[in-house]
C-alpha cells in the first residue's frame, strides 16, 4: 500500500480511538492513557496502537488489560467512526521511547556535572 495512505490511516486511527477514548470511555485505565502513535500493516489486519500512561503500574500487565478487555471494545467503536473497508485488529503496545528520551538526557545532564 502507499506509504502517504498508510500515513494517513494511521493518522485517523489514532485521532479516532483518542476521542473514544476521551468522550465514550468509562473505564479508568482508558481514561488514564494517552495514545502516542499508530502502526498498521500494509494489508490494513492489524494496527499497533503505542501507548502512555501516568499510572505507575507494570506495563506488561498494562498492555494485557488492554489487550484482552478492551481493544474489541475500541475496534466496534472505532468501525462506527472511521469509513475504511476492514478495521484492523487492534495490539496496544507501551510506547518506550518517552523513558529512553528522558534516560538520554540524565546520562547528558550527568557528564555536563562531571565536567564542570
Amino acid at each position: 500500500m502507499n506509504d502517504i495512505k498508510l500515513k494517513r490511516i494511521n493518522s485517523e486511527i489514532q485521532k479516532c480511538i483518542s476521542q473514544i477514548i476521551f468522550e465514550e470511555a468509562r473505564d479508568s485505565i482508558l481514561k488514564d492513557i494517552t495514545i502516542t502513535y499508530c502502526d498498521t500493516t500494509n494489508d490494513l489486519s492489524f494496527c499497533k496502537v503505542y501507548f502512555t500512561s501516568l499510572i505507575e503500574k507494570d506495563h506488561k500487565e498494562f498492555e494485557k488489560e488492554l489487550n484482552d478487555d478492551t481493544a474489541k471494545f475500541l475496534r466496534v467503536k472505532l468501525a462506527d467512526a472511521i469509513d475504511l473497508r476492514n478495521i484492523p485488529e487492534l495490539i496496544f503496545k507501551y510506547d518506550e521511547s518517552i523513558e529512553y528520551g528522558n534516560n538520554i538526557e540524565r546520562i547528558i545532564a550527568s557528564l555536563h556535572e562531571e565536567n564542570k
